[in-house]
């Protein structure tokens, strides 16, 4: 009897273990982005860890949308990033996982490429992995827009 406890508690957290594995890095990989506003993807977003444990996403593809000219160049970025190519451009940056819930990621920034601005961020994952709801904001995260990314 005691033998049989030993092995199913092994188990269980065996399970839980795993399944904490599978939620940890959810973010990484590739990213379908929406507009929110037209409905249509603008570009694809590969998001990696860096090794100070924050998250970066870099865009590597772009589209037109219909109707508007393919914006190649980041024209309004500030500072460093003005004129340098989407390609390449980092999008999102500095996010860090939510010790409390593996789903979420806080801390973040996220660039406005059309618009120039740079906005403060966060991320929460759908459990199946698919879907990131990503919210730009200033100063509170009521004050701010969310837009649905896809992965790959």
């Amino acid at each position: 009897m005691i033998i049989r406890n030993i092995i199913i508690a092994s188990l269980l957290t065996s399970l839980s273990t795993w399944a904490l594995a599978e939620t940890e890095d959810l973010i990484i990989g590739k990213w379908k982005t929406i507009d929110d506003r037209t409905g249509y993807s603008r570009a694809d977003v590969v998001v990696k860890k860096n090794s100070d444990g924050t998250y970066t996403g870099t865009i590597v593809e772009t589209r037109t949308v219909p109707g508007r000219p393919k914006m190649e160049t980041c024209t309004n970025c500030p500072g460093h990033l003005k004129n340098k190519p989407y390609i390449g451009l980092p999008f999102i940056y500095g996010f860090k996982q939510n010790p409390d819930n593996p789903y979420e990621y806080m801390d973040g920034k996220i660039l406005d490429p059309i618009g120039g601005k740079i906005y403060k961020g966060k991320a929460r994952i759908a459990t199946n992995g698919k879907h990131m709801t990503l919210r730009g904001y200033v100063g509170v995260s009521v004050i701010g827009r969310s837009v649905t990314w896809i992965k790959y």
